[in-house]
């Protein structure tokens, strides 16, 4: 492969086995207990998953510092070549999109098949349906690909006159910019409206699945990154505002504890008719919204068992329990407000940079800049941990609107209680989203990120799409982020504070 810069491929190689390490951690940490020792399939795909999402996100900071790692270098042909970018963002994608819409899809359909039905009639039924997924998208790309998979690409055409060069350039300045006053000399930077023109070419198809992906993760993105960018800050500061603020009595305790096991006992027997109709073959619209309804309140009471035990430790080492406590909201309360002045931050910097025009300012982009002069690799920490945080806050909205919104399904994570089909659609929906993160996180950070083959995918090639590009000309995404944040701001300005309500006793539709 040539001669690659050796301490960016040794640290690109750590950073793999150390992200790798994580994945698997978080995968034992999760997983419900149920599938201990099983589910093999679905525990490498979310290890793939997520090691894949996380390496993606990494790989932007990672192309700035490729661009960056021949300034300095020790002796002559160290950077003739430094790591493959271009190729390796199309891989990394590539991969994205076969996890997302293949591979993802056919472990959860093989989880979720009847466990009375043998392996090979799961694995037959999973199958099914991946392979007609596979073809309704393999014909969408194609037939999409052949008919507008092409880039325009807006130029001018500029020519001049030639000229003698001068044996000094003591004459030059910002008033005489040409070599002589002549006519002509200078056309070039004076080129008429009539010479622009536009260039087509085909873009290749692993950019065209790319680009489309990153339009349905875009979507997706702007929905619930949007709203996360304000929920995450805002419900950890409320949370704060929210907590216990004594230890209740025992006959409290007793009195909500009771109304507490009178709820799960109804839940239970819901569960339990809804699972009689399961073996019975009903399983139509009412019985998914039932199974939605009992979902939402299971998550409901969990939470308030939570509370209760929050507020009334119990054990031998009850007062440390709620010292803990203590110190657990206010950790929440000072990540919170860390967590706002970024978030601020980014949202002004999407409307200084990108929405204005011509931009007031390079912002964020100058604030990185003058880290790397401090310190080489500071501004690249600062540049990955503002598009870490923006996938944290699209996991974050999901989370949130996951509970207010009827039509997405909920899929929880908790702390030794992740099932493997929840830990499935949320490594999916990160994979989605990370596509869309990269790209937003390319055009808001341009300045910053110029040169870069994440650049020339995302900024030049993804933007001149035919069809596509005028999302990005006139920033829809960007704005629906923006009203979006604006508007759960408000939200939670008049309803944050407020405590959550007794639900009520949950009852089956009829």
């Amino acid at each position: 492969m040539g001669d690659f810069n050796v301490a960016l491929v040794i640290v690109a190689a750590v950073v793999s086995v150390l992200v790798l390490l994580v994945s698997v951690y978080l995968l034992v940490n999760y997983q419900h207990p149920d599938d201990a020792n099983q589910a093999y399939f679905p525990k490498l795909v979310v290890v793939l998953g997520l090691t894949v999402a996380v390496l993606s996100i990494l790989m932007l900071p990672a192309d700035v510092a490729n661009r960056q790692a021949c300034r300095k270098a020790v002796y002559n042909g160290a950077c003739d070549l430094t790591l493959p970018m271009r190729t390796l963002w199309l891989v990394v994608y590539i991969v994205d999109a076969v996890l997302v819409f293949l591979v993802i899809p056919f472990a959860m359909f093989y989880y979720e098949g009847d466990q009375d039905k043998s392996v090979g009639k799961r694995l037959r039924t999973a199958l099914i349906w991946v392979f007609a997924s596979a073809v309704v998208c393999g014909l969408v790309l194609g037939i999409l690909y052949g008919l507008v998979g092409k880039v325009d690409f807006t130029v001018r055409h500029l020519s001049s006159t030639v000229q003698t060069f001068p044996n000094s350039f003591s004459g030059f300045s910002s008033g005489q910019p040409c070599f002589s006053q002549l006519p002509r000399v200078c056309a070039a930077s004076t080129a008429p409206a009539n010479s622009q023109t536009t260039w087509t070419m085909r873009a290749t198809f692993p950019e065209y699945v790319v680009a489309l992906t990153t339009i349905v993760g875009s979507v997706l993105f702007t929905i619930f990154g949007g709203v996360g960018i304000a929920c995450l800050p805002l419900g950890l500061i409320f949370s704060f505002i929210r907590r216990p603020k004594a230890v209740i009595t025992r006959s409290q305790y007793i009195k909500e504890a009771t109304e507490l096991g009178k709820k799960a006992r109804e839940l239970k027997k819901a569960a339990e008719a809804l699972h009689q109709e399961e073996r019975s073959g009903n399983k139509g619209r009412k019985w998914r919204k039932n199974v939605k309804a009992l979902e939402k309140e299971l998550l409901l009471l969990e939470d308030d068992m939570k509370a209760l035990e929050e507020m009334y430790p119990q054990g031998e080492q009850a007062e440390a329990t709620w010292a803990f406590t203590v110190l657990g909201y206010i950790g929440k309360l000072i990540f919170g407000v860390v967590g706002l002045i970024v978030s601020i931050a980014w949202v002004a910097h999407i409307v200084i940079y990108l929405l204005i025009d011509p931009p007031l300012s390079s912002f964020l982009n100058e604030v990185f800049i003058k880290l790397d002069g401090v310190w080489g690799l500071l501004g690249t920490a600062a540049f990955a941990f503002f598009c870490f945080y923006l996938l944290i806050a699209v996991i974050a909205g999901e989370m949130m609107l996951g509970l207010k919104l009827v039509f997405i399904t909920i899929h929880p994570m908790k702390w030794g209680g992740t099932l493997m089909n929840s830990f499935l659609f949320n490594v999916g929906l990160i994979l989605l989203c990370s596509i869309s993160v990269i790209q937003f996180c390319a055009t808001a950070f341009a300045y910053y990120a110029q040169a870069t083959a994440a650049q020339e995918i995302f900024g030049h090639t993804l933007q001149s799409l035919r069809g596509i590009k005028y999302l990005y000309k006139y920033n829809v995404f960007q704005y629906g982020f923006v009203a979006l944040a604006i508007l759960t701001l408000f939200y939670y300005a008049i309803f944050g504070w407020r405590k959550r309500k007794p639900t009520g006793r949950f009852q089956l539709s009829n």
